[in-house]
């Protein structure tokens, strides 16, 4: 799209993005997040009636006496989102692709944080990262990440989600809200989402497409991997075929949901073809104890 077509799209997910966090996300999201998170302060003797959940057993364990850490609530909550854009991202069966679904989440995401004065950060990567904002707020800097997302070219189309989440633990050591937006169609990532997980409170992002799960029968079709230029042709006439296809959606799904169990992450799930606002309030819902505070 040329700048004017860029600025007119960012311009109306703006207004339908700041309308629906007005009326229904502000609310949800505060209760989700806003006042959750905390800050290491000191450290005291144990008293009656403490949260064992706050022993600090390494002083403890030195001192012989249970000592307890004591922290501060945080006023603001710091927000990274990581945006895959390798070749992927690029694709779509409908009028959006995932990397269009991904910027309209961020939106809805970002201006509700906005709302609440939280600050909001982005990377994006592909087989390394190839952008990246540091933390901050304001309208503006919402509204230039939306154009951004949107617009960006990346040098790589490949994927690695373990070099990403490399460079965001060299730039973020406190703990913080962590979006990670992808199709996950990578590997050896399992043990750096691992480390997501146990110091933030990690989001993964699921976009995938309804054709990436079901296919109608459409004869002999020639299929590109958008990450490496690969061809293949398959014939979808057979219907052991598009089963075969559908059942390994199904297992891709099924590993995902018991990787992001494993790592203490939770899903979002979205396709290019549904309503994700409807979805974002849902999971908020869902969320009720759960927050940015230390587990």
């Amino acid at each position: 799209m040329n700048q004017e077509e860029l600025e007119k799209r960012v311009r109306h997910i703006q207004i339908h993005s700041r309308k629906a966090v007005m009326e229904i996300l502000a609310g949800e999201y505060r209760s989700r997040f806003k006042g959750s998170g905390v800050e290491f302060e000191d450290i005291r003797e144990y008293q009656y009636g403490d949260d064992v959940r706050t022993m600090n057993w390494n002083v403890t364990a030195r001192t012989g006496v249970p000592h307890v850490k004591l922290f501060n609530e945080e006023r603001e909550l710091t927000l990274f989102f990581m945006v895959d854009v390798s070749g992927s991202g690029d694709f779509g069966s409908t009028n959006y692709t995932k990397r269009d679904v991904a910027a309209e989440v961020f939106a809805l995401l970002a201006f509700a944080s906005s709302h609440n004065n939280d600050n909001v950060g982005l990377i994006l990567f592909s087989d390394h990262v190839e952008h990246y904002v540091k933390p901050g707020k304001g309208k503006n800097h919402i509204m230039n990440m939306i154009s951004t997302i949107l617009s960006f070219k990346p040098e790589s189309k490949k994927t690695s989600i373990r070099n990403a989440l490399d460079f965001f633990f060299r730039v973020r050591k406190k703990r913080c809200v962590l979006f990670l937006f992808s199709d996950f169609l990578d590997d050896g990532y399992k043990e750096s989402l691992q480390e997501a997980g146990r110091v933030h409170d990690l989001i993964c992002v699921d976009i995938s497409d309804q054709r990436e799960s079901e296919l109608v029968t459409a004869g002999i079709i020639e299929l590109v991997d958008a990450e490496n230029a690969k061809v293949v042709t398959i014939d979808f006439k057979k219907k052991a075929m598009i089963e075969q296809f559908a059942e390994k959606a199904k297992n891709r799904a099924k590993a995902m949901r018991e990787l992001c169990y494993e790592v203490n992450a939770d899903l979002l799930k979205f396709t290019t073809d549904e309503d994700y606002l409807h979805k974002i309030i849902l999971f908020f819902r869902k969320r009720r104890g759960k927050s940015a505070d230390a587990r």
